[in-house]
């Protein structure tokens, strides 16, 4: 499993990731609002500004505090951690 910081120590598994976006547009919006209804929303920004919105394929929508070209680097650079998957 490769997991992927999104800033404050929060990591998300990469292969559940389906979109990182800005959180600027009003259709944007709107899913956060929906998710938030849902109950499917997680804020993972400490009370900073919301700079990255994150769609997972469970249906829950992330807020980050990091910039989504930040967290598009760090999925494809070193800075995702890899966790060996040894369940027996």
């Amino acid at each position: 499993m490769r997991l992927i910081n999104i800033g404050f120590g929060n990591m998300i598994s990469s292969a559940r990731l389906v979109t990182i976006v800005s959180p600027e547009s009003a259709p944007i919006k709107r899913i956060m609002q929906d998710a938030r209804d849902r109950g499917r929303l997680i804020d993972a920004t400490y009370g900073r500004r919301t700079r990255a919105v994150i769609v997972m394929d469970s249906d829950h929508v992330i807020l980050s505090a990091i910039q989504p070209e930040t967290i598009a680097a760090r999925l494809t650079g070193s800075n995702a951690v890899e966790e060996d998957n040894d369940d027996e």
